[in-house]
């Protein structure tokens, strides 16, 4: 038999855990949460398998910066209603946003075309660069209603000046307030912006 005794808190304390072992049962003393959706974004913009041949030379343009806002740069998707933010409970992005755009912007750029996006350290040289600041990308209440703005900026290398400098966005309704069509409407702004802002590249960067 297990003795309790006030002498000591420390001895109560441990009584009291110890008394549903001596009684054969388990308890757990965390509290049971739901498991976390996973989503993507960005999937379905990708270069075709067998590449058709450019028409004319090809341009190669450095992949700049891409700043996101800090509360939506994660793997948490951002609401918004008026002036009040919020995150989607249950639901994560496989990846930080930030990561998961910038990898669907550069499958764009993979599709045959006559401009071609590199990176930092490939052997290429480049005669502009892309730089990207995302201003919003979040679901707006009532509605709920996706919202991605983007400015693109295009600078030449050779001097640092700026060839051109143009706002993107796009606003998808979701179909319905669950989190499967809120991803929905994200993916669908995701592509309108990203197949924007490629064509935008090709034509101002030659």
């Amino acid at each position: 038999m297990i003795r309790c005794t006030p002498s000591s808190s420390i001895r109560l304390a441990a009584c009291t855990l110890l008394l549903p072992l001596a009684l054969g049962g388990c308890i757990s003393v965390f509290p049971k949460t739901k498991p976390v959706q996973l989503y993507r974004f960005g999937d379905a913009i990708a270069a075709p398998a067998a590449p058709a041949p450019a028409s004319g030379p090809v341009v190669t343009v450095l992949k700049g910066a891409t700043i996101f806002p800090p509360a939506a740069a994660g793997d948490r998707m951002l609401t918004a209603t008026g002036s009040q933010t919020a995150y989607i409970g249950g639901a994560r992005w496989v990846a930080p946003a930030s990561v998961m755009f910038d990898d669907a912007l550069l499958r764009a750029f993979d599709a045959p075309g006559s401009v071609r996006l590199v990176e930092r350290g490939e052997p290429l040289a480049a005669v502009s660069t892309l730089r990207l600041d995302v201003r919003a990308f979040e679901a707006r209440y009532p509605g709920p209603t996706v919202v991605l703005q983007v400015r693109a900026t295009l600078i030449r290398n050779v001097d640092r000046t700026i060839i051109g400098e143009k706002m993107f966005d796009a606003s998808v309704p979701a179909s319905d307030n669950r989190q499967g069509a809120i991803v929905a409407a994200f993916d669908g702004a995701a592509d309108k912006v990203i197949g924007d802002i490629r064509g935008w590249t090709a034509a101002t960067a030659r």
